[in-house]
């Protein structure tokens, strides 16, 4: 998707996982917000359990303990759910190649099929836009647009960060430029 477009139709994806390899690692958490005139119109979200364990470290960065999980649907029938939910709509994410990469491959692991839906990274659009920042981790963009970040790891929290990040920027380049006249 261009970095020179917004779109005001789309569904922001985030998800939580056991490691960074999807040939290794698992989804633990799926959420997304479906947005519709730039609204948030619906939203899904799910904990998922892991076939192994979540260690430790996992643990304390997201806060989902392997007690949460116990009970949660297995990953191919929140999969299913979720490829209902998204449809064809462009997936926008916070650093969205992450995300994507592991639903690539457990949607072709375990429905059979291809993720073929567009995305557009806040990542990118950041640093085109706000270019002179220090950092573009979430909770930075967030703490630069005076965003409430309590929660941040969790699936769906950071799904309403980075619709607030999007709108943000968004709405920053939307905004006329304040011309200044010099009266001679």
């Amino acid at each position: 998707m261009d970095t020179n477009s917004f779109l005001s139709d789309y569904t922001i994806v985030d998800i939580e996982t056991t490691g960074l390899s999807p040939l290794r690692d698992e989804i633990i958490e799926l959420s997304a917000l479906k947005v519709r005139q730039n609204r948030i119109v619906d939203k899904f979200s799910s904990l998922v359990k892991p076939s192994g364990i979540i260690n430790s470290f996992i643990s304390s960065l997201t806060g989902i303990t392997n007690d949460m999980v116990k009970e949660a649907p297995d990953l191919k029938n929140t999969l299913l759910s979720f490829r209902q939910f998204l449809a064809d709509d462009c997936i926008v994410g916070h650093n969205v190649n992450f995300d994507y990469r592991f639903l690539q491959h457990n949607i072709e692991k375990h429905l059979g099929e291809s993720l073929r839906n567009g995305k557009q990274d806040t990542v990118k659009l950041a640093r085109k836009f706000c270019p002179n920042l220090p950092s573009y981790k979430l909770s930075n963009l967030a703490k630069h647009f005076n965003i409430d970040i309590e929660g941040h790891h969790r699936a769906l929290k950071d799904c309403e960060i980075t619709y607030d990040v999007y709108y943000k920027i968004q709405e920053q380049q939307e905004r006329p430029q304040q011309l200044s006249f010099v009266v001679s």
